[in-house]
């Protein structure tokens, strides 16, 4: 395939074993500052022409996302969410500081600040990233250009502004640069504003608006041999809907320094890495489509830092070696509402002083064996510590019964059920937080990681590129010291958006997955065609899903029924495939360049003890797009389908949904610094439930009678943005 074809379109050419080498292949690529000239898989150029998150990007590598907040939603990786995927901004490990991951990493960042991305799905090499399972995302922002003269002048900038008539989004972006030929200093700054969206019917998805504002500034300086990078952050998101979920974000504050140094030596390049984020996160109600009265605080800070060695061993054999340290801090408490009998007299206090240190090491050695054959092979050990202090319940008394208490519960925004009534005379978190308080909560993981790449060119139109790995992830601390078993507490754990609840388990082992991948690519010998396939299986042992420990149930009707769940572990089956095509459909002065891709995406996931499906796992869809390149116009027409989800976790409720098809069209139009973009989403204004969107809490609260219905995608959306560049 032509780098023209690939560039063009490159979400539908490489799989993600492919992805994994080119990965290997260029490891240190991304903070180079020639970044904007390597042809790497899934690198965005010119990316201040997007604005909003960057969901859309990674969507077109094969990326999932569980939905959640506007800018907060979890990605999905060959079926697994959550932390079981690591994803880095700019080579730092974020995490999400919330019972409810409402602050996840890509959350951090907008699209206009993106200059290159990856995704390494499933066979992750070890230099990429320990402490997941499923595979590395790789989101970068740092990409420092220099001028020519020795003097610091102004370099480029750009303004750009988009709308969305859907949820009446309203989003605008700044950049500005100065550089000399040995200094570059950039800033990059978002604002996005949006209402809730509606659906295909025109009816309103209650309490999915949001307000997010992203600040970067970043510093650099070189000479021939090293580059000194230093980047500040600010985010602030005063609010943030959450229709999947009992509470609302109602602030988000972050502030947050990355510093890169890499230096070139005789064999090859250093680089080390220090990075620190600080976030106070609060949660709540902020509008009347989701109404109560409940205060959630975190604060939390990641502090970590990252030594790299690549070693040029010979001209056909490189050796990566690292050692790397993480720390997260957490302290999470509900403030104590003046005047209630649930919430109160005390503070409630979900985790204090949670700790979370992981030490690391790795080494991988890569080697072109000969003309046909390639071999990466790596291990990775980390030790991974976790400890929480004491902590105590709303109240130490038993509570005196009563219709306050039940105004309390709806005061809340809780799914509270008739059967808590008892637990109001008696509160069962007083003996857990005793039960909690009383063992010791230290814990450690030793996790050991190894991968095997092999690419196998057969001809110049063939190639076959298989691996293993085994990868290992540790509990995260919500997992293991979420101590609360009322109705009230565990249903502010989880970050599933199913509507059920969550207690902790400290005895949780690590995740142990054993993944198997191939993947055969077949080009045209004229560059004119290229069809791939990918399959995976994955076992996972001791994965962290959960039992059913009881059930809650506000009314007497069967549909608004809800379960409450421990973490614990099991051993899962994952496996799947994806098939991809494009084709040079024409090429003519006349008609320009038309374009056709293709992919269909299967995804199966099962519990070993009882075949039962696990969680949120995509059913097959595919997509096809036309697209057109003539002159300065960029045109394309997409079609996405996505099968009927037939195959539910019936332990947490999930509900099925209907099949579906999406039609997209969109045009970009280019004159020197100007960029235009019109596009019409769901230009059908087709009504569907998402797959991965799990219940609207939000809905549910306004009208009991239809249960926890499935959370409705967005409607038709007409978009417009516009791109100045000086």
């Amino acid at each position: 395939m032509s780098s023209k074809l690939s560039l063009s379109y490159p979400q539908y050419v490489l799989s993600p074993l492919a992805i994994s080498i080119t990965c290997l292949l260029s490891p240190y690529a991304f903070a180079d500052d020639s970044i904007e000239h390597i042809e790497v898989q899934g690198q965005y150029i010119n990316s201040h022409a997007n604005l909003g998150n960057a969901d859309q990007l990674l969507s077109e590598l094969g990326v999932d996302f569980s939905a959640a907040g506007g800018v907060s939603s979890l990605p999905i990786l060959n079926g697994m969410m959550g932390d079981r995927v690591k994803v880095l901004v700019d080579g730092a490990d974020i995490t999400a500081a919330c019972g409810n991951q409402m602050n996840p990493p890509l959350s951090y960042i907008s699209a206009n600040q993106v200059s290159s991305y990856q995704v390494v799905a499933g066979i992750s090499p070890v230099s990429a990233g320990g402490d997941n399972i499923a595979g590395v995302i790789q989101v970068n922002t740092i990409a420092p250009q220099y001028s020519e003269s020795d003097s610091i002048a102004w370099h480029s900038g750009y303004v750009s502004a988009q709308y969305q008539s859907v949820n009446n989004s309203q989003a605008v972006g700044v950049g500005a640069r100065l550089a000399s030929d040995t200094f570059s200093l950039n800033y990059q700054g978002s604002f996005e504003d949006a209402d809730s969206y509606e659906d295909g019917n025109g009816d309103l998805v209650l309490d999915t608006l949001y307000r997010v504002q992203n600040h970067a500034l970043t510093a650099a300086i070189r000479d021939e041999k090293q580059q000194l990078v230093v980047k500040l952050t600010h985010q602030k998101i005063p609010f943030q809907g959450f229709p999947n979920q009992y509470m609302d974000m109602t602030d988000n504050t972050s502030y947050g320094l990355i510093s890169q140094y890499k230096r070139s030596i005789d064999s090859g390049e250093f680089q080390a890495q220090i990075n620190y984020n600080d976030v106070k996160h609060e949660m709540g109600f902020f509008t009347d489509e989701k109404t109560g009265m409940m205060p959630m605080n975190t604060d939390a800070q990641d502090i970590s830092y990252q030594l790299n060695w690549r070693l040029e061993l010979d001209k056909d054999t490189t050796l990566l070696l690292g050692q790397e340290y993480f720390g997260y801090r957490i302290d999470d408490w509900w403030p104590a509402i003046e005047g209630s009998m649930m919430m109160g007299p005390n503070d409630y206090v979900n985790i204090n002083d949670g700790e979370r240190d992981r030490y690391t090491a790795f080494a991988e050695l890569q080697k072109q064996l000969d003309k046909q054959w390639w071999v990466s092979a790596g291990a990775r050990i980390e030790h991974v510590k976790t400890n929480a202090g004491e902590v105590q319940p709303y109240s130490d008394m038993s509570m005196a019964g009563g219709m306050d208490d039940m105004s309390d519960m709806d005061a809340m925004g809780d799914m509270s059920s008739m059967s808590d009534m008892s637990s109001m005379m008696d509160d069962p978190n007083q003996d857990a937080a005793m039960a909690f308080n009383a063992i010791d909560r230290e814990r450690s993981d030793t996790l050991v990681d190894a991968s095997l790449l092999f690419r196998y060119q057969m001809t110049n139109e063939d190639e076959l590129e298989f691996g293993l790995a085994r990868k290992n992830r540790a509990p995260n601390l919500y997992e293991r010291y979420s101590w609360g078993v009322s109705t009230m507490s565990t249903s502010m754990i989880g970050w599933f958006g199913d509507g059920n609840g969550y207690i902790g388990n400290p005895d949780l082992e690590a995740e142990t997955a054993h993944t198997l991948s191939s993947s055969y690519t077949k080009s045209a010998k004229d560059e004119t065609w290229q069809i791939s396939a990918n399959v995976w299986y994955t076992q996972v042992n001791d994965y962290i899903d959960g039992t059913v420990v009881g059930s809650t149930n506000r009314t007497e009707m069967a549909i608004t029924q809800r379960n409450t769940l421990q973490f614990t572990n099991l051993d899962a089956t994952l496996y799947g495939g994806r098939i991809e095509a494009a084709v040079r459909v024409s090429d003519s002065k006349s008609a320009g360049i038309w374009d056709l891709t293709a992919a269909i995406t299967s995804t199966h996931g099962e519990r070993d003890d009882s075949n039962e499906p696990l969680y949120q796992i995509m059913p097959l869809h595919t997509k096809i797009a036309l697209a057109q390149q003539r002159g300065n116009w960029q045109s394309s027409l997409s079609w996405e389908w996505v099968d009927s989800k037939t195959r539910v976790d019936p332990r947490r409720l999930e509900n099925q949904t209907a099949s579906y098809s999406l039609l997209n069209l969109q045009t970009k139009a280019t004159w020197d610094k100007l960029t235009v973009k019109l596009a019409v989403t769901n230009l059908l204004d087709e009504y569907y439930q998402q797959p991965l969107g799990g219940v609207s809490i939000a809905q549910y609260k306004v009208d009991m009678s239809q249960g926890f219905t499935q959370l409705a995608g967005q409607g038709r959306s007409i978009n417009l943005a516009m791109s100045y560049s000086f």
